[in-house]
């Protein structure tokens, strides 16, 4: 078949799927490259596996060039239709070809933990069916980590970028008001990836020099920069950071998560001489606040429980666990299931509401629960004073009703998603508990959940077969901001 030919049946009938072949197909070669990087390493430290990263990386990057040119010269413009579709479309395939040098590695993991190692990683969730970290090939802990630095940049561009135009969610924010709109930042969606990239690159590179100063090896300090700034949560240890008894370390990846959890649009603005609206943005305050109040909370309550305990040492505890829950991270310094029922309620809760919009963070995101809170206020002083006109605002500008219909959406449509999740790992067998747990922890992308099999000390290995499948469905869909993918389901979508 010619390549005309082939462009034909791809472009035929009412949905042309030729702009999504060739954008997967690019960004496809760009996964397969990056497998080079642990075949380098493992066949500098004579690891056999160096094998199975270059026939990864041939038969991705093989798959990817295929595409692009089927597809070259033919694509045209996208169209919304298609964006809604490209966006899952991207993110399956790149975790599909991640999976495979988890599936032919010396670990040699079930198609299923080599997928669900692979979402976990991409979508930056930092759930792991992978013990013996710490004698792990180096090349699978370097993948691991590539994995969630490359899911970071890519939602944080996504986010910026791509969900403003679908309005995904109240996303249109970014176009609206959040951050003076991208357009004004810079002049185009290519600049305005770039100079995340820049920025992104630079927080990854400063973090590692930092935690290598700390003490970490070089490798170490590498990887934990990495999955720092992706708020991804992945660890070359089993004891996650825990393992690293140094103060130092603690408060630099801690800085480092909140850095990730920030809008990096925002950090564009002050590079360019605007610092204000990043000290400004209520968003940012409110992140700031939420962090405060809650390890000032767990550091009380323990002090309260444990009368003589090390204030500095219960200070960095909680507030590195916070952060890490809060911005969806999921590094833990220590079992924080053992501090106690109200620590667990918390940390529950912290585990939706994730950071800053425009982030590398996951959850809820902040400005949702902002704009619902306004929207709410709103309403009770309507009740109030009837006659009154009560505008919710945010970031002192008035939300548009557009916005806060599709923030009202997106949160029914979570709390939606999380109680049927919930409900089906149930049915897999797991015990209520964990099942919420589990489900919370994949539909915000956070890492480790509560209780004893899927908690900081735990590991998801011990997980059903179908719960792991389920569990993958929930990364992508809180990663992706529910409506991109179910959207898809919709009759009337592929009817239009």
């Amino acid at each position: 078949m010619t390549a005309a030919s082939n462009n034909n049946t791809l472009g035929v009938g009412l949905f042309d799927i030729r702009p999504i072949v060739l954008v997967v197909g690019i960004l496809l070669v760009t996964l397969g490259i990056a497998m080079l990087l642990p075949a380098l390493y493992d066949a500098a430290v004579s690891n056999p596996d160096w094998k199975v990263f270059l026939a990864s990386a041939v038969v991705t990057s093989f798959f990817g060039v295929s595409m692009a040119l089927m597809t070259w010269g033919s694509a045209g413009t996208m169209t919304l239709k298609q964006a809604f579709v490209l966006v899952p479309a991207v993110w399956v395939a790149l975790v599909t070809f991640g999976a495979l040098p988890f599936l032919f590695s010396e670990l040699q993991l079930s198609i299923t933990d080599a997928f669900f190692e692979s979402m976990s990683g991409i979508t930056t969730t930092g759930s792991t069916v992978i013990s013996g970290l710490d004698t792990t090939p180096p090349g699978l802990l370097l993948w691991r980590s590539l994995l969630q630095w490359l899911g970071g940049i890519g939602i944080i561009v996504m986010a910026v970028s791509i969900l403003p135009i679908l309005q995904v969610g109240g996303m249109q924010m970014f176009k609206v008001e959040a951050f003076d709109t991208p357009e004004k930042v810079l002049p185009s969606a290519a600049a305005l990836a770039g100079s995340i990239t820049v920025v992104y690159v630079s927080f990854t590179v400063l973090a590692a020099i930092a935690l290598w100063a700390a003490g970490m090896s070089f490798f170490d300090g590498i990887n934990h920069a990495m999955t720092t700034i992706a708020t991804g949560g992945y660890s070359t240890r089993d004891a996650s950071v825990g393992a690293f008894d140094s103060g130092l370390i603690h408060y630099i990846i801690t800085a480092g998560m909140i850095f990730g959890s920030l809008p990096f649009v925002l950090y564009i603005q002050a590079l360019r001489g605007k610092a204000s609206p990043l000290l400004r943005d209520t968003q940012v305050q409110t992140f700031i606040g939420i962090i405060l109040v809650a390890t000032a909370a767990m550091v009380t309550y323990q002090m309260l429980q444990q009368p003589g305990v090390d204030l500095e040492e219960r200070l960095r505890a909680s507030i590195f666990n916070v952060v890490s829950i809060l911005t969806g991270t999921g590094y833990a310094t220590e079992d924080y299931d053992s501090w106690g029922p109200f620590a667990s309620i918390v940390f529950f809760t912290l585990m939706f509401i994730g950071g800053c919009s425009g982030s590398t963070s996951c959850g809820l995101k902040i400005f949702r629960v902002q704009v619902i809170a306004a929207v709410a206020l709103s309403h009770l002083r309507r009740m109030i004073y009837p006659h009154g006109v009560f505008i919710p605002k945010y970031n002192r500008r008035a939300i548009p009703e557009n916005v806060s219909a599709s923030v009202m959406s997106f949160f029914f449509l979570f709390i939606a998603c999380f109680g049927t999740l919930a409900l089906l790992l149930t049915f897999t067998g797991l015990d209520p508990v964990t099942a919420l747990s589990a489900a919370a922890t994949s539909i915000a992308n956070v890492g480790p959940g509560l209780g004893a099999e899927v908690g900081p000390s735990g590991n998801f290995a011990g997980l059903p077969d179908a719960a792991k499948w389920l569990m993958s469905l929930g990364m992508l869909l809180g990663r992706l901001e529910l409506f991109t993918v179910l959207i898809l389901l919709s009759p009337v979508f592929w009817r239009s």
